[in-house]
C-alpha cells in the first residue's frame, strides 16, 4: 500500500513539474545534481542521504555553494540530491516533498520565501526528517538548526565602512527582498550603525527600498528613481548584495557618478572584486563559502545520525528558539583584497585585476 501511495505521489509530482515546464519554460537541468532514479533511497544502501533544497542558482555565489556543499557531503561519505526552484515558492515546496517522499535522512534548505517554507519544515518533521536552514532562516517554524554567517554583522560592516568615508550626507539604502529574512537582518545591522548618526542629523536617508527577489534590474530601477528624486544629490549607497550593487553603479555611471559616490555590497562576487580595484565599488563583505558549506555538511550528517550538536546561540524565528551557528564575515576593500579573497583562492589575482590591466 505504501509503495502504491508513493508511486501516486511521484506521478503527481511529475505531472506538476511538467505543467510548470509548459507554463514557465524548461527547468534548468543544471539545478539537479546526483539525481536518483529509484523511488526510495532506502531501497538502495545505508548511506546518509541529504536533500538540499535551494532557492536559485542564478547568482554566482549559489553555484559555488552548490558545488562546495556537494564536495563536503561526499567527503563525509554521504550523498546529496540538490534541487533548485528558480525562486518559485510553489516549486520549492513540491521539490522538497519529492525529497521527503524519497526517504532522505535530512533536509537542508535555502528558503526563497522565509515564511511559506515553514510548510516544508512541518511536512519534513511529519515524516520524521530533521531540517537544517542554510544561510537563510526559515521563519515561524520549529527548524532543527540554522547555519549561516552573521547577517546582522554583515550590515554593520557595510555601514561602518561607508560612514567612515561619508560621516555626513544623503544616503540611499537598496535592500534585498522583503520576503527574505536575511534582508531584514542585513538592514537591521546597517541601521544599528546609521541610526545614531540619523538621530544627530548628520545622515539623512533620502531613499530606502526593497529589491524584489534580489533581481538586479529592480535595484537598477530603484537607484534611477533615487537619483531622479534627489536631483542626483546622493552622497553614499549601501546595497544589500554585490549583484544589486552592480546595478546601482550602472545607474550612477549613466550620470557620470560612478566612482564618485561610495557604494557597499556583499558576497565578494568576482564582478564586485573587479569593481573594487577599479574604484567604482567601495567595499564588499566576504563570507568564505567553503567554511559555511563544510560546517553545514558536517552538522547535517550529525543530525541525520542523531548525534548531539552543540551550539552557543539561539535565534527566535517567530515561533521557536532555533539552535544557531553564525560565522563571522570579513569586510573587504582595496587595502585587503589581496590578503582575503585572493589569498583564499576565492578569486585569482588575474581574474580580479584583469579589467584594470586592459
Amino acid at each position: 500500500m505504501k509503495q502504491t501511495l508513493l508511486k501516486v505521489h511521484i506521478l503527481l509530482f511529475l505531472l506538476v513539474v511538467t505543467a510548470c515546464q509548459q507554463n514557465n519554460g524548461p527547468i534548468d537541468q543544471d539545478s539537479f545534481s546526483n539525481k536518483e532514479t529509484s523511488e526510495s533511497y532506502k531501497e538502495t544502501d545505508d548511506k546518509i542521504i541529504i536533500g538540499f533544497s535551494m532557492d536559485t542558482l542564478a547568482e554566482e555565489r549559489w553555484l559555488r555553494d552548490r558545488e562546495l556543499f556537494k564536495e563536503a557531503v561526499e567527503a563525509l561519505g554521504a550523498e546529496v540530491e540538490i534541487l533548485a526552484s528558480k525562486g518559485d515558492d510553489a516549486l520549492q515546496i513540491i521539490q522538497a516533498e519529492n525529497l521527503i517522499n524519497k526517504g532522505i535522512d535530512i533536509l537542508v534548505i535555502v528558503p526563497h520565501n522565509a515564511e511559506s517554507t515553514a510548510m516544508i519544515v512541518k511536512k519534513s518533521h511529519a515524516a520524521g526528517i530533521k531540517v537544517l536552514s542554510y544561510d537563510r532562516l526559515v521563519r515561524n517554524s520549529e527548524i532543527d538548526l540554522y547555519v549561516s554567517y552573521d547577517n546582522e554583522m554583515v550590515g554593520e560592516l557595510q555601514a561602518k565602512a561607508i560612514t567612515k568615508l561619508v560621516p555626513k550626507g544623503k544616503y540611499v539604502y537598496i535592500g534585498g527582498p522583503e520576503t527574505d529574512y536575511n534582508a531584514h537582518l542585513l538592514k537591521k545591522g546597517v541601521f544599528n550603525i546609521l541610526q545614531p548618526l540619523i538621530d544627530k542629523g548628520d545622515i539623512t536617508i533620502v531613499y530606502d527600498q526593497w529589491t524584489k527577489d534580489w533581481y538586479p534590474e529592480y535595484a537598477f530601477a530603484n537607484m534611477q528613481e533615487a537619483l531622479r528624486a534627489n536631483n542626483n544629490e546622493v552622497d553614499a549607497v549601501i546595497s544589500a548584495n554585490d549583484a544589486t550593487a552592480g546595478k546601482v553603479i550602472q545607474a550612477l555611471d549613466e550620470r557620470g557618478l560612478a566612482g564618485k559616490i561610495p557604494v557597499a555590497g556583499q558576497d565578494a562576487d568576482l564582478a564586485a572584486a573587479q569593481r573594487i580595484v577599479e574604484d567604482t565599488q567601495t567595499m564588499t563583505v566576504y563570507k568564505p563559502l567553503k567554511e559555511l558549506a563544510d560546517q553545514a555538511a558536517e552538522l547535517a550528517v550529525k543530525l541525520a545520525k542523531g548525534e548531539e550538536v552543540k551550539v552557543e546561540r539561539m535565534i527566535n524565528n517567530g515561533k521557536s528558539e532555533v539552535p544557531s551557528i553564525l560565522l563571522s564575515p570579513i569586510a573587504v576593500d582595496q587595502k585587503n583584497i589581496d590578503e582575503t579573497i585572493i589569498a583564499d583562492g576565492f578569486h585569482t589575482w588575474d581574474e580580479v585585476y584583469r579589467r584594470k590591466d586592459k
